[in-house]
């Protein structure tokens, strides 16, 4: 990779839908150029997927919570049960296993304190193996991105 490939990221990051032609003149090299490499970021996996980025508040989730969770115990199956409840809820939007005092960190989105207060009861309540989970609910969102400082 190298530094145009580098400003071709960076531009995508701001707009994924510039047209060829845009990203060409933007990075001084040709559309045939760009189609190519655009092709092999792609390929490559450096460009995981195209997605819109939506507006919580405007689709009625008015409750952010970052939520550090301690498991029970170490066991193997429990931890990988655990991580696969947890990919494959739909409230749960970003997920970390993690060093540090808790085991896992996640973030969820709830339309209002009782949709979060049932998400905890059907989550982690109704989990054995959740020994704590400490949650903190999001005053204002100052800074939230997926750039990459490229």
């Amino acid at each position: 990779m190298d530094a145009v490939d580098r400003k071709l990221l960076g531009i995508l990051q701001e707009n994924a839908k510039a047209p060829i032609q845009e990203l060409a003149d933007r990075v001084a090299t040709s559309t045939a150029s760009v189609q190519r490499r655009l092709k092999a970021l792609r390929e490559t996996g450096v460009i995981e997927k195209e997605v819109a980025v939506l507006d919580p508040k405007r689709l009625g989730f008015g409750v952010t919570a970052i939520i550090a969770i301690e498991l029970e115990r170490d066991r193997l199956d429990q931890i990988d049960a655990f991580k696969r409840k947890a990919r494959e809820d739909r409230q749960v939007t970003h997920f970390y296993c993690i060093a540090g005092d808790a085991d896992f960190m996640m973030i969820v989105m709830a339309n209002d304190i009782t949709d979060y207060e049932t998400f905890t009861h059907r989550f982690f309540y109704a989990d054995k193996n959740v020994r704590k989970f400490r949650t903190s609910i999001v005053v204002s969102t100052e800074k939230a991105t997926l750039k990459l400082p490229i």
